[in-house]
């Protein structure tokens, strides 16, 4: 297809390519390395982050393409491209951004190394001194790990892993004809750190290991001839929706653990290599995994191969000083003024709601309601949802003294948490071990809601002390994560959840819930109907108005509700982090339409919901996108805040982000994004504000 007849289907599409979006997402994570008043550690903290989103992109958006190119299915994407059309647009914008990325390292960032004392070095850099114990470590610590894998007649081609580094090697014993060539492999270890580090004069040298490997080849590869090495990397499709399983029992959990270890061994779809490849080598691996130029990747001996590498730079003991100390987190504005540890958070809740925006308030209230339920002999049971845990969660480590304790504990955990899979059945095994209700997901269904519902006998009553919230039980996210949770008593929030429940570890199907908006059962059509609600109060002259907070906005339904919306006079406003398949301020379209980014120092998770309702409004928090994975796989839900000062809260996180001016992307009606223009407004960054609010900045909230 003729490339202007392509960029022509593209810009006359209604829809943004959900794919091209998310590349769109990852420049303005990309675009926080320019950012000069960052350190050049914050720096590369930002280009390791986009190096690791390009990878699960591949693994999951491009692997899930080439599902439907191997198994031959159809697929029409967003902009208009069938499957191959779209498989060379999608991999030419991706070296696009790969090209971006080493621009900026070699150009931007590797000049200041030195005069931050460190350095990233090439072998030959090295005195004599050095080298050799540059050497001594290669033949003590990393010969003894290496395995060299020929691949010829008599040797099957070996399986080469998922994002390790590797060597090609290709050799030919002395004297034989010319292309009379073997190809071997060598693996990196997955153990061992990228770089060898040496100090000199108060700086550190780091020297990728790569490079000890490739001057110490020989050793390897002892009386015959090495005509060429090369070092690469390949990333696997890691997706599988096309066979995925509906066995909920033994038999999926061991469905799980065996597509586990297909993602590492996974079809090819990209091929990252030095730049002067053998193109011999190059052929055989191309006909092996059936790819060609499009997704070959090449690097210059300036750039680096897998930015990921850079955390051990980032992290290192010596520089631990040099990233901002994070801010500490402030009480919620509905927290006790005057609380002292030996307030019982159980009382607290029976007197109030709480609100939680994190990071800016502190996840510790959950924790520690969670950790007091687990040693009080007052509380009869414990559920919640869980989607994603911190390594050393204090949650799991709760939930087990609580079942020890004789307390009934339900816990759903979702194994299908992209990349959490091993770490989510390790911890659920463990649970079920020492007594928890355990449940492994429900079907085809992928459980995304966040929920904790903890049942506490008081005298002659019974008291059920909930959470809902956008964020994951995770102490380690709730700390770069900007998520919403409410804590209350409140019994229509407890009959709600209790229905939800009940739905999730039995056969039930409620009727209607009150405050909960669920998904699949209905998340899509509530939502539509809000907005629907919306067209008709503008048309009939009344106030109107919606401004959403998600992480993506895609489900085409949604988007067409909103484009409706927009046409009969309704002011719409977006705040989306990442992917945007709507187009904003297109003419006769989207006019009423305004979609803002906010990329910056906290990654943006929570979702909120905001309908004007004729002066009256209706607000939601949850955990769901507008997507078609949350509206019909996963089980999502969406919480309507009643209180009025929690309300206005929740308005003020809108009229905030709207606000912000230093970590603002705007979108334009093409797809692309511009950094929001201060002018003469004073610099207003929602990571810095939030941390100054007081109850009276949220008293005169108002959106339209």
């Amino acid at each position: 297809m003729a490339i202007d007849r392509i960029s022509d289907l593209i810009n006359n599409s209604t829809l943004v390519s959900r794919d091209l979006s998310w590349l769109q997402f990852n420049y303005r994570v990309l675009d926080q390395v320019r950012h000069p008043e960052r350190s050049i550690f914050e720096r590369l903290k930002f280009l390791a982050i986009t190096a690791s989103n390009l990878d699960e992109f591949f693994m999951i958006r491009v692997g899930s393409l080439y599902n439907y190119i191997d198994y031959g299915r159809e697929r029409i994407d967003y902009s208009g491209l069938r499957e191959l059309p779209f498989r060379k647009k999608l991999l030419t914008e991706c070296q696009n951004f790969v090209k971006a990325q080493n621009k900026i390292f070699t150009e931007e960032l590797e000049p200041f190394f030195e005069d931050n004392d460190f350095k990233i070095v090439n072998i030959d850099y090295l005195k004599e001194a050095e080298l050799k114990k540059a050497h001594s470590f290669f033949d003590k610590i990393i010969f003894p790990m290496l395995t060299p894998m020929v691949y010829d007649n008599y040797h099957t081609f070996p399986i080469l892993m998922n994002k390790l580094l590797i060597f090609s090697v290709v050799t030919r014993n002395h004297g034989d004809k010319k292309d009379n060539k073997k190809l071997s492999f060598i693996q990196m270890p997955q153990n061992i750190q990228r770089f060898f580090e040496i100090y000199r004069d108060g700086k550190i040298l780091f020297l990728p290991i790569e490079q000890l490997v490739r001057a110490n080849i020989e050793k390897l590869f002892r009386n015959i001839e090495i005509l060429s090495v090369n070092m690469f990397r390949v990333t696997r499709n890691g997706d599988f929706t096309l066979e995925e399983s509906d066995d909920i029992e033994a038999n999926f959990l061991e469905e799980m653990r065996k597509k586990l270890k297909t993602r590492k061994t996974g079809r090819v779809v990209r091929i990252e290599i030095d730049k002067d490849y053998d193109k011999w080598m190059m052929k055989v691996l191309c006909d092996r995994w059936e790819i060609d130029k499009d997704n070959i990747f090449k690097f210059d001996k300036n750039a680096l191969l897998d930015y990921g590498a850079l955390w051990q730079i980032i992290k290192h003991n010596e520089f631990k000083d040099k990233l901002p100390v994070p801010h500490m987190p402030v009480p919620p504005l509905t927290f006790p003024e005057h609380k002292s540890d030996s307030d019982n958070i159980f009382e607290i809740l029976k007197e109030r709601d709480i609100l939680l925006h994190h990071p800016y308030n502190n996840i510790e209230p959950v924790l520690d309601m969670i950790e007091k339920a687990a040693d009080d002999p007052k509380v009869l049971s414990i559920k919640l949802t869980i989607y994603r845990l911190a390594k050393d969660s204090r949650i799991a480590d709760a939930l087990l003294k609580a079942a020890e304790n004789g307390i009934h504990v339900s816990v759903l955990f979702e194994v299908k948490a992209r990349f959490d899979e091993e770490n989510n059945i390790r911890e659920a095994k463990r649970l079920q071990k020492a007594g928890c209700f355990v449940i492994f997901g429900i079907s085809r269904f992928k459980t995304h809601t966040k929920l904790l519902m903890i049942v506490r006998k008081e005298g002659e009553k019974v008291t059920r002390y909930l959470h809902m919230a956008s964020g994951n039980y995770n102490e380690d996210t709730a700390r770069l994560y900007t998520d919403i949770g409410l804590m209350t008593t409140d019994e229509v929030y407890a009959q709600d959840i209790s229905e939800f429940f009940n739905v999730i570890t039995g056969h039930s199907f409620p009727q209607e819930y009150e405050r909960l908006i669920t998904a699949p059962k209905d998340m899509r059509n509530k939502l539509i109907d809000l907005i629907r609600n919306e067209a008709k109060n503008a048309q009939q002259g009344l106030p109107a108005g919606i401004c959403i907070k998600i992480n993506s906005l895609e489900d085409k339904e949604a988007i067409d509700e909103l484009y409706a919306a927009s046409q009969a006079g309704v002011p719409i406003k977006l705040i989306v982090r990442g992917i945007c398949c709507l187009r904003p301020g297109r003419k006769g379209l989207s006019e009423n339409i305004t979609v803002c980014s906010i990329v910056g120092n906290y990654l943006e998770h929570s979702r909120i919901y905001y309908f004007h309702n004729n002066g009256d409004p209706k607000v939601y928090g949850g955990s769901a996108d507008m997507m078609v994975r949350s509206f019909e796989r996963r089980l999502e839900s969406l919480f309507l805040i009643v209180d009025e000062t929690l309300k206005k809260q929740v308005m003020n996180i809108l009229r905030y982000n709207l606000r912000d001016n230093v970590n603002s992307y705007i979108m334009n009606e093409d797809s692309t994004y511009s950094i929001r223009e201060k002018g003469e407004m004073e610099p207003f960054s929602i990571h810095e504000e939030f941390y100054k609010l007081t109850p009276e900045i949220i008293d005169d909230v108002k959106l339209f």
